[in-house]
């Protein structure tokens, strides 16, 4: 257990919390949820004791183990990717290299025999003997496959070091379990194995992220840090968000009696609590909502953008056709023979296991990459509105928010341009900052008033999401469900892809499948399963 006691933290005048008091108890998953800033892995470096706080303390139970996610990727370069793993465990880590370093001495004493044989007997005590093949079985399903095992870290790709990191906080079954962004640079079968594992894990899990799929399928409880507080509150993501939207919608609602809000309340939590025994979540200790009292539910004070993409003209019959398009390179096919027809109102989730494929084939269609093979072809009615998953180009200058999106603009005019800004939640002073100075949010959401500038009728984005808060993406996401254009995405974003996409194209070194289906439908899908293992087969 951890118990936080009137903790507080203060940068300057600044200050991101105070009078904190909170209990995580075995058996939950607690997700973290905040606005970007607000302080979500600041208080998870306080909780693990990497960093102090103003005033306050945090209690662990004494022997309990606790495992961060490490962010520092360089740190265990020079060791083996499976030693990696083990280190996790740093009591069993130390107490096999003591007793390595023992039997490798040329003069092995009577001392040291009996040191050995008192680390041989708590190393069994821990299970040592199978904690290499719990590594690998870890890294395994984490999609580090064995050839990787004994490399060096600082030979594995970037993608690889995060999962074996994963590994090693997750490895050995500790007591308390700490990540922040656990899912990034994961595929989506690795995280539902991520998924699948807490779900199962007994022990305390807590968990920032910015992933709503995820956060629904693991956590018992979400912990709200706004404005200066930080609160628990019992149920998924998603039963947060809705319970909150009610309750703000009910604040407004001066008619309404008590009484009538409280029956309102108590039907939306029992029809929520049915819905959960259909989830992973319906397992024995994650009963989330049996003693949730109606009184807990409050209000959000959120503030969420508003995003509304409106096309200045309907789009024609003829939306996009390719024929033939590929591209590869002396290692790599990022897609082949690509034949796509796009028929009006189609939102099409783009997939692929291949890094950088889907990425490439927007630059392609874009004109950003030149074409390799094959050819495509626009529409004439189509005002294509573009998201890229690098930005950098955009903001190179030292314009202001207000000049810099001006720049889109047929209309000049500054209330005009602030508008769109403000949208997305830039006021007052904000609208003054330099364009290069912005932070990855920041620049995704002036990329989005440019968007909504250009009054599109096809929206192409790959990783909309990527550096938005959750508010950000809930506004976005339900934008996108508004839309009655068509859609181009890519999308780690599973509740994302799932609540827009009506029709999945996943590339392949081996061709293109092409299903209208939900996403959900499309990962379940024997036919779908058998015919993506054939097609990323070698050739």
């Amino acid at each position: 257990m951890i118990s936080v006691d009137n903790l507080s933290l203060k940068f300057g005048k600044r200050t991101l919390f105070e009078d904190v008091n909170l209990k995580f108890t075995p058996g939950n998953c607690y997700g973290v949820i905040g606005a970007n800033g607000a302080g979500k892995s600041t208080f998870l470096k306080i909780l693990s004791g990497d960093q102090d706080s103003t005033s306050g303390q945090i209690n662990i139970t004494p022997g309990q183990r606790m495992a961060v996610l490490k962010q520092n990727h360089f740190e265990f370069d020079e060791m083996d990717v499976l030693k990696t793993v083990i280190m996790g465990h740093k009591t069993l880590y130390k107490i096999m290299a003591e007793k390595d370093a023992i039997y490798m001495k040329e003069d092995f004493t009577e001392a040291d025999g009996i040191r050995a044989s008192e680390l041989e007997a708590e190393f069994a005590e821990m299970d040592g003997w199978n904690a290499e093949s719990d590594a690998a079985a870890m890294l395994s399903g984490l999609g580090i496959s064995e050839d990787l095992h004994y490399m060096k870290m600082k030979d594995l790709a970037g993608n690889q070091k995060v999962r074996v990191l994963l590994a090693q906080a997750l490895f050995g079954n500790p007591d308390i379990l700490i990540l922040d962004e656990p899912t990034n640079d994961l595929d989506s079968e690795t995280i539902n194995w991520l998924e699948d594992f807490l779900v199962n894990f007994k022990n305390l899990v807590i968990v920032v992220s910015h992933d709503r799929h995820f956060l629904d399928a693991v956590s018992t409880h979400i912990v709200d840090i706004d404005f200066g507080k930080i609160k628990i509150y019992s149920g998924n993501y998603t039963f947060w968000y809705e319970s909150s939207q009610l309750a703000a919608k009910q604040k407004t609602d001066q008619n309404k009696k008590a009484e009538e809000k409280r029956k309102e309340l108590q039907s939306f939590i029992e029809r929520f609590s049915a819905n959960v025994a259909k989830s992973k979540q319906a397992t024995a200790r994650k009963k989330m909502l049996e003693k949730l009292n109606v009184d807990d539910i409050e209000p959000s004070t959120r503030r969420y953008p508003g995003i509304i993409f409106k096309p200045e003209r309907e789009a024609g019959d003829q939306i996009f056709m390719s024929e033939e398009l590929s591209l590869k390179d002396d290692t790599t096919v990022y897609f082949t023979d690509v034949n796509l027809m796009v028929d009006k109102g189609d939102k099409i989730a783009f997939i692929s296991k291949t890094k950088q494929a889907v990425t490439k084939f927007f630059q392609t269609i874009m004109d950003d990459l030149p074409v390799q093979k094959g050819s495509f072809k626009w529409g004439v009615t189509i005002n294509k509105a573009y998201l890229p998953n690098d930005n950098s180009k955009y903001f190179n200058s030292d314009q202001n928010l207000i000049d810099w999106l001006r720049q889109y603009s047929t209309n000049q005019e500054e209330a005009y341009v602030r508008t769109f800004l403000g949208r997305m939640l830039f006021t007052g002073e904000e609208t003054l900052k330099k364009s290069s100075v912005l932070s990855g949010g920041e620049k995704v959401r002036c990329m989005i008033s440019k968007m909504m500038l250009q009054n599109p009728n096809l929206l192409v984005m790959d990783e909309p999401t990527n550096h938005l808060d959750l508010e950000s993406i809930h506004a976005f996401n339900n934008a996108i469900i508004d839309f009655n254009g068509t859609v181009f995405i890519s999308s780690f974003d599973h509740a994302f892809v799932q609540s827009t996409a009506n029709r999945i194209i996943e590339f392949t070194p081996n061709g293109t499948i092409d299903r209208r289906m939900s996403y959900d439908d499309y990962l379940e899908s024997e036919e779908v399963k058998a015919l993506r293992e054939k097609m990323y087969q070698k050739a």
